[in-house]
């Protein structure tokens, strides 16, 4: 049930502010995002199996017939430092209904516990069993993240190609490529400088700030699937992301790249609530089906 956006607005501003808060430490702030999710529903008929996959906790989610030929890795947003796939498994579930296909909502390791590149290396040994163990074809895997998750799926698909593995199709939902950059605005309606800034840190450990795979901005891009990149029109990333994005198609990679004029940063997240997410999430579930067809 879709509720007015003025009403989300009014509930979503201080809950953002309250998670989003460097102030906290990254065990306050999960505890908190979690505690956000019973906000979130699933579309009817969304069923949720808990797995493991690549070794790590893991949310199968389907809508309708539970077995499907072609999967969505689903990497969640957070800084690398919070939330979960729980907080996500609404979305997850809009995600499986639009795409006819079963997405795997992985919970991968967080800093600052475990910095760079545990997160990739999680990621990427979740898409290899896909495809090793679970009999999936690379061609009908999709990759799709949000925030810290969308930077984290270029890397973990560079990784992959760079190893002979081609995903099918990426799709970036205001994708956090550089976490190094920190010529941005103070805040949008989501998140804030000093908090991103914290994260990029607790992430980071000694890995170089231009290290491809901790900021795949400076990746190489040419041969990366087809990319499906989301945005939202006032966030704070948007001009890193559309640097991005000209990098890519400069590169000579195929990227479609959407402005939401009236979502914020990961507003896909709402999706169920607020029928603009609902409507991104739903384009998105569209061009991950295409290309996974």
């Amino acid at each position: 049930m879709h509720l007015p956006r003025p009403l989300v607005v009014a509930f979503s501003a201080p809950t953002f502010r309250g998670v989003v808060n460097a102030r906290l430490s990254p065990a306050a702030q999960r505890r908190l995002g979690n505690a956000t999710a019973t906000l979130f529903r699933p579309p009817k008929g969304t069923n949720v199996e808990h797995v493991t996959l690549g070794g790590r906790p893991c949310e199968r989610v389907t809508f309708g017939a539970s077995e499907r030929p072609r999967a969505i890795l689903y990497l969640h947003g957070g800084g690398y430092v919070t939330a979960s796939p729980r907080v996500y498994r609404a979305m997850a579930g809009h995600l499986a209904r639009s795409a006819s296909a079963v997405v795997f909502n992985l919970d991968y390791r967080l800093a600052p516990e475990h910095k760079y590149p545990a997160a990739v290396d999680d990621a990427v040994a979740a898409f290899t069993e896909l495809v090793e163990k679970q009999g999936y074809e690379p061609s009908r895997i999709a990759i799709a993240g949000d925030s810290a998750g969308g930077g984290l799926a270029v890397a973990a698909a560079r990784r992959l190609i760079d190893a002979g593995v081609h995903p099918a199709a990426l799709a970036l939902l205001s994708p956090w490529t550089d976490p190094a950059d920190t010529d941005t605005a103070e805040r949008d309606f989501v998140i804030n400088k000093a908090w991103a800034r914290q994260c990029a840190e607790f992430y980071r450990g000694d890995a170089d700030p231009a290290d491809p795979g901790y900021a795949p901005m400076w990746a190489k891009l040419d041969d990366l699937p087809p990319m499906l990149v989301h945005y939202g029109a006032a966030e704070l990333l948007k001009p890193q992301i559309r640097r991005f994005v000209e990098r890519a198609q400069n590169a000579g990679a195929d990227v479609t790249a959407v402005d939401l004029p009236t979502l914020w940063h990961s507003g896909h997240l709402e999706a169920g609530l607020l029928r603009e997410a609902t409507d991104a999430t739903h384009d998105v579930g569209l061009f991950l089906a295409r290309h996974l067809a």
